[in-house]
């Protein structure tokens, strides 16, 4: 190779060496037998990745429409399947309209940045962003150019004092901010954001990923337990965690849809989702308003497990959900605890940064609604056998 490839290339093994060095090297892990093992790290909270029912709907629908949407909503991808979908989601979320994407890091991006365009809004914009907001969230800011004012997470004084900060300040403004966080497991305060969103005359930007399916009436997002009418919002959501297929949904007015349409790259370049996909996903967005039920014993089952850990002594943040996190602050610590419980057939997920903020590594537990008592009085063992391990660092 030529003297400048491999000088590139030396950067990027320079990268990677830092990466291990600092116990965050990452790579990518096979289970072959999965049944040997209880899963405490899927997103699959409704268990409807497996839905009997959804399955049936991905063979019918791709019988009829084939297994490949064949290019772009704009293109030749689109269908009648969509639209009923994009109707469903909408009447459920309480908004005029709704858009059907590619996946969840993809539809933040692409629609955040195309919301925040300097070359449509005039200006520079400024976001008011919570600390501990997605990736996909950051990215698209920094895509966009602008102005990115952090406040700490879910600290509604801190939001304020910065929003009254720029109170003064002309240029269009956003409020960003996840409502269920999927690394710590707390909510959003959604009533006061709406009030200083209104305050402020600001735009909106909710992300419901982890909370589509759990939270909010029929478990259509903690969005739906309040009135946005009053406020510029726009509501993304995923089919990928509790709703447990592919992709993910924009609700919003009809107008900011038809911006997006013909504004947004994620859609505008993007194959769209196969009919088999839309089928499953028709279906198990159906099914979950039907889990009421199913959504009580999984927030029981998170208490008994974050009572638990908290009589022991660890750090499970302001968790009031079903995922709950071990902040165990070393990364060496959050690996070996992984390894040492998948030794004992329990499967979780050991975050690191960048993912989390420094000095805050740790184990996530995300529970499901297949998960038995058996299966939660195993990972309490698990835990209890690797308390040495854990001492003296929460």
């Amino acid at each position: 190779m030529g003297e400048v490839s491999d000088n590139i290339l030396s950067c990027y093994a320079d990268f990677l060496t830092q990466r291990r060095t600092k116990n965050l090297y990452r790579k990518l892990e096979t289970c072959t037998n999965e049944r040997d093992y209880i899963n405490f790290s899927s997103n699959d909270y409704l268990g409807l990745s497996k839905s009997r029912e959804a399955l049936e709907a991905a063979y019918l629908y791709g019988f009829k429409g084939g297994i490949g949407a064949t290019g772009s909503r704009l293109l030749s991808g689109n269908n009648e399947i969509f639209k009923e979908l994009e109707e469903r989601i909408a009447k459920d979320k309480n908004t005029e309209a709704a858009l059907v994407m590619g996946s969840g890091f993809q539809t933040n991006v692409t629609v955040l940045s195309s919301l925040l365009d300097k070359s449509v809004l005039g200006q520079r914009a400024i976001v008011f962003f919570d600390r501990l907001n997605h990736s996909s969230l950051y990215h698209a800011i920094l895509l966009a150019g602008a102005e990115m004012v952090r406040y700490t997470h879910c600290n509604m004084e801190d939001l304020s004092r910065l929003m009254e900060r720029y109170s003064t300040d002309k240029r269009p403004k956003f409020v960003v901010t996840e409502t269920l966080f999927g690394m710590d497991g707390d909510v959003q305060d959604i009533g006061r954001i709406l009030t200083l969103t209104h305050q402020h005359k600001a735009v909106l930007y909710l992300d419901e990923a982890h909370a589509t399916g759990i939270l909010g009436k029929n478990g259509y997002g903690l969005s739906t337990n309040f009135d946005l009418s009053g406020i510029t919002h726009v509501v993304m959501g995923t089919f990928s965690k509790a709703i447990g297929v592919f992709g993910s949904y924009i609700a919003s007015s009809t107008l900011i849809k038809n911006y997006l349409i013909n504004k947004c790259p994620g859609l505008i370049y993007s194959t769209a989702l196969p009919p088999m996909l839309l089928g499953a996903i028709t279906k198990a967005w159906e099914t979950v308003a039907l889990l009421d039920e199913e959504r009580k014993i999984l927030l029981e089952m998170a208490d008994k497990v974050r009572e638990f850990l908290n009589q022991e002594g660890y750090n499970t943040g302001n968790s009031t959900n079903h995922i709950i996190p071990i902040i165990l602050r070393e990364e060496e610590k959050v690996l070996e605890a992984k390894k040492k419980l998948l030794e004992k057939g329990i499967i979780v997920s050991a975050v690191r940064p960048p993912t989390v903020p420094l000095n805050t590594s740790r184990i996530r537990i995300a529970l499901c609604t297949f998960h038995t008592n058996d299966d939660i009085a195993r990972l309490i063992q698990g835990i209890k056998s690797i308390k040495n391990l854990l001492e003296d660092t929460t």
